[in-house]
């Protein structure tokens, strides 16, 4: 069949580029030790900044959750898909990071990746001359999102605010939004969020702050973002992903009421969707509390020692660390073939850490992309770094 063997040269074209992806198969909870063909692996690339992926109090929640409310919500939140644990959870997440956002109410969905989606497109339904101004390093979830809103659209150079404010000025939308990650997944680094959201009040436009990778790991009690750096303001919409720090899953938007009661009427991925299991939105409320408690204040404070220590211990000549003081931390290498190698060279030895290429990253950045977790230990991450510093020595 022709269409067929269309698409398997496609699939030969990827291999001979380094580009093929393998899914492995885990028979283990998420932690810092997996457990993936009878191999124990120690784990550097999952998104579980905390630990609390397999949290015993989360879990009870999520089982006393499935108790009460069943497992499937059976329908769209705007049929009968709502539950009380949804609208609890909205509520407690409006209280956590409501001290940034004027008037704040918060709205759950399903994934971040279609949260981002429902907040792009939502802001800018119905204006077909509102322009978007896309930070170049964005999340491929924000970037799909500018595609579908089918507006004007403007990709600024990294954390370059001299071209971003050139392009608010000469534009003449009456609604403008600039759309950023807080820490960029791949790089680890923050976005420069205090001067980016001066732009947005000088300019009247929105500022989406896409803190997948901040909410639960930055600022004292973990409310992310807008807490490191002490934000507030009307002009922000803050996107949070509870898969990743929080330990379960799902994602949430919170802003000024008004944009949420918008999205609720607008945005086609809220629309159109069922619900997520309301025992999810139960087990999140215990994750929530020990987000913002003494146990996930020491979790991060476990976590910056982790990211020092390593920042400490790598000595690299030819390949190099990308500044990251995040739980991301990237070695960039470059070529897509010696990525590869180094990922499985370093899985052998029983280290499992994503090796990223294009169209992940540009090309010529392929990268290791070490996560840490406040579950590792530092025993755990110095023989990583032995490993990693032996690698580069010994790789050709």
């Amino acid at each position: 069949m022709e269409l067929l063997k269309q698409l398997q040269q496609q699939l030969h074209t990827l291999e001979d580029h380094q580009l093929i992806r393998k899914r492995r198969t885990v028979d283990t909870p998420c932690g810092p030790r997996l457990n993936v063909g009878g191999r124990e692996l120690l784990a550097f690339c999952t998104n579980d900044y905390l630990g609390l992926a397999n949290h015993r109090k989360i879990k009870l929640a999520l089982q006393e959750g499935a108790a009460i409310y069943g497992v499937g919500s059976g329908a769209a939140p705007l049929i009968s898909g709502h539950s009380r644990a949804h609208a609890m959870l909205e509520e407690r997440l409006a209280q956590f990071v409501g001290a940034h956002l004027e008037q704040p109410r918060a709205l759950s969905f399903c994934t971040g990746y279609m949260a981002n989606l429902a907040v792009i497109t939502g802001l800018t339904a119905g204006d077909k001359d509102a322009e978007i101004f896309s930070e170049q390093l964005n999340h491929a979830s924000l970037i799909d999102g500018v595609r579908l809103s089918r507006v004007k659209a403007y990709v600024y150079p990294h954390a370059d605010l001299q071209a971003l404010e050139e392009l608010l000025k000469a534009s003449k939308a009456a609604t403008k939004v600039v759309v950023t990650d807080s820490v960029f997944s791949m790089d680890g680094n923050l976005a420069p969020l205090p001067q980016l959201l001066a732009l947005c009040e000088q300019y009247n436009a929105w500022l989406v702050v896409d803190d997948a990778h901040g909410f639960g790991t930055l600022g004292e009690n973990g409310h992310g973002a807008l807490e490191h750096f002490n934000l507030r303001s009307p002009y922000l919409v803050y996107m949070g992903t509870l898969g990743k720090a929080a330990g379960v899953s799902g994602a949430f938007v919170a802003a000024h009421e008004t944009v949420i009661e918008t999205l609720i009427h607008k945005a086609r991925p809220y629309i159109f969707t069922t619900a997520k299991p309301p025992a999810l939105a139960h087990a999140l409320l215990t994750s929530l509390d020990l987000l913002e408690g003494e146990e996930g204040r020491t979790r991060r404070a476990h976590l910056k020692v982790l990211v020092a220590q390593l920042d400490d211990g790598l000595r690299l000549e030819r390949w190099q660390r990308l500044p990251s003081q995040t739980a991301i931390q990237p070695i960039l290498i470059g070529d897509n073939g010696v990525t590869m190698r180094a990922g499985a060279a370093l899985y052998e030895q029983g280290f499992w850490v994503g090796a990223i290429r294009p169209p992940t990253v540009a090309a010529g950045t392929s990268r290791l992309r070490v996560t840490l977790s406040a579950a590792h230990s530092g025993m755990e991450v110095a023989k990583l770094i032995t490993a990693i510093n032996a690698l580069e020595r010994d790789f050709k």
